[in-house]
């Protein structure tokens, strides 16, 4: 009996299965117009003062734009287009300083492999969102606000900055 279960244990803990996920955006957080979105925005605040080494700054910028890619997609889906601009500038912002990031920690000597694959696999996933978005929305949209002078907005000139930006990795 002893030796069944040793062998039971050996197959089940020391032979772990190795699966792979593809690469997962975050589930939509706060949105403009939340009462706790200011309070979102100083909690991202504080922690890019904790983030001062350049692999935490890379985590810390991929995660920004990770999540800006998810706040404009799903604003985008409510046509709420300014916002949703404004949201995909913010993830463009991040996105840029992350290729930086990883060649200064080179530069310092860390391994960076773990990181140049989650630059790569968030770049295809980024794209991937940012291609859907392109073939559904318009190409600009004429946003007129309460009390305000209506606005051209360029949403497909954005979508291809972003998607530029993305294939640049």
């Amino acid at each position: 009996m002893k030796k069944i279960i040793i062998v039971l244990f050996l197959i089940f803990f020391i032979n772990p299965v190795r699966t792979y996920a593809d690469y997962v955006l975050p589930y939509p957080s706060f949105m403009p117009g939340s009462k706790f979105y200011q309070i979102e925005k100083v909690k991202e605040k504080l922690e890019e003062f904790w983030s001062w080494g350049s692999l935490s700054s890379f985590k810390y910028n991929l995660q920004l734009a990770d999540k800006y890619l998810v706040e404009a997609k799903t604003l985008f889906e409510y046509k709420q287009y300014p916002l949703a601009l404004n949201a995909l500038k913010r993830s463009n912002t991040s996105f840029q300083k992350l290729s930086s990031l990883l060649i200064k920690a080179s530069h310092e000597g860390k391994d960076i492999s773990v990181f140049s694959n989650a630059l790569k696999d968030a770049s295809l996933k980024h794209q991937e969102i940012l291609t859907v978005l392109s073939s559904s929305l318009p190409s600009h949209f004429n946003w007129v606000a309460e009390r305000e002078n209506p606005q051209n907005l360029p949403i497909f000139i954005t979508l291809e900055k972003s998607l530029k930006i993305r294939r640049k990795i």
